[in-house]
């Protein structure tokens, strides 16, 4: 982080607590400071999008079933999708932080980064996070957690830290005081595959993962490219380059079919859509993407078309998830007595892996890192499939030799 005197840069990370909720609530006000979720109204079918801080209490999240959501809290409410408001007040939301910098990189629908720098030189950061905060609050009804620090990770880091309307700093000096006592599980980057093996071998805290005497058991359990890109991620030495054009190639994937012969039940577009959804998850996943929007498409005999959406708190690649939200789209929107002639099936708000190999990341990596990140995944592969003894790999010294 910098002031006036400094040459460091201030990214601030903006992610809106709740952020299809709190738009449930300016729409209906009677919804604050209950327990409610975004999913399928009047309905035990369905998946989450998310859940108001009320409703987490009870251990309901984004993601989880409607069923499993009502076992939990019987008394539960469910609230449709508005993706039209959701879009109406993300772009009023990045239109705010537009007015303090141009250098805005949006992330996904409820969070940003913005790089501060210049406008911190004449007044300070947390004076004016704390107005980009009220503005949100008073001006939009929006609620927001910001993180500050000198590179995207450390901004990203600070924002999780507190919600909601937490405001939080991290500088590279104070890692070890803020960052150390956090779970490994915290770590932006550590999926939810990852970090189970490292608590169940006893790295239970970031200050345990940084421990070099723990270095060669955390390796063994993750990998070499993956603890060499999280250490250096957690030491400060990361990107600290806010792109506005970074996913600009990564707006959608979608596919479509017309049918000859009209389909007329919810089955048989459930059973069309199975193939389409392998399709775009295939395309998906061949181009290390993931994505955050589901979205369906149906065109009736009668040449009407539309389209409906379930976006969620978090990115994914799980085919499953993307098959239960698009049969529960059709069995929501199918109008008995109708026919269709064309089903289609899309992926959109998406973002790129980053070559990280298990969870995707926001964040860029110098050319030196990614090469070695690619030749250590060959090496392994090579060995998993023909032994380990067939190939021998060594790292060459400091002196480049």
């Amino acid at each position: 982080m910098t002031n006036s005197r400094g040459n460091g840069r201030v990214i601030f990370h903006i992610d809106m607590n709740a952020f299809f909720c709190s738009v449930a609530e300016i729409n209906d006000p009677s919804l604050r400071g209950k327990a409610f979720a975004i999913g399928r109204e009047g309905s035990y079918k369905g998946v989450l999008s998310t859940a108001s801080y009320e409703a987490r209490k009870y251990g309901i999240h984004s993601a989880m079933s409607q069923v499993e959501a009502f076992r939990l809290l019987p008394s539960l409410k469910i609230v449709n999708h508005d993706f039209k408001s959701y879009q109406k007040y993300h772009h009023k939301f990045v239109d705010l932080i537009l007015e303090y910098t141009k250098i805005v990189e949006v992330a996904s629908i409820d969070e940003v980064y913005a790089d501060m720098t210049e406008i911190s030189k004449k007044r300070h950061p947390i004076i004016l996070a704390k107005e980009i905060q009220y503005r949100l609050l008073h001006e939009l009804n929006l609620r927001a957690s910001i993180g500050i620090g000198p590179t995207l990770f450390y901004a990203k880091m600070a924002s999780d830290m507190k919600k909601p309307l937490g405001l939080t700093v991290i500088r590279k000096k104070e890692k070890e005081e803020k960052l150390y006592p956090l779970s490994v599980k915290d770590i932006f980057g550590i999926g939810k595959k990852t970090y189970p093996k490292l608590i169940d071998n006893g790295i239970n805290t970031i200050g345990d993962f940084m421990n070099l005497d723990n270095k060669d058991k955390i390796i063994n359990l993750i990998g070499k490219a993956q603890y060499d890109y999280a250490y250096e991620h957690i030491m400060g030495n990361s990107t600290n380059i806010v792109d506005p054009n970074r996913y600009s190639d990564s707006q959608s994937i979608s596919t479509s079919q017309t049918f000859d012969v009209f389909k007329t039940t919810a089955e048989e577009l459930i059973y069309e859509s199975r193939a389409m959804v392998r399709e775009v998850h295939y395309r998906l996943t061949k181009d290390d993407y993931l994505a955050k929007s589901i979205i369906l498409t149906l065109r009736d005999s009668d040449f009407k078309t539309f389209s409906r959406r379930t976006t969620l708190d978090e990115y994914t690649d799980d085919i499953s998830v993307m098959n239960e939200i698009i049969a529960d789209l059709i069995d929501e929107y199918f109008k008995p007595g109708t026919s269709y002639r064309l089903l289609g099936v899309g992926l959109a708000n998406l973002i790129k892996k980053d070559n990280l190999p298990k969870e995707y990341n926001l964040f860029t990596i110098n050319d030196e890192t990614e090469k070695e990140i690619v030749i250590d995944n060959m090496v392994r592969e090579f060995q998993d499939r023909f032994g380990k003894d067939v190939i021998k790999w060594k790292r060459g010294n400091n002196n480049g030799k």
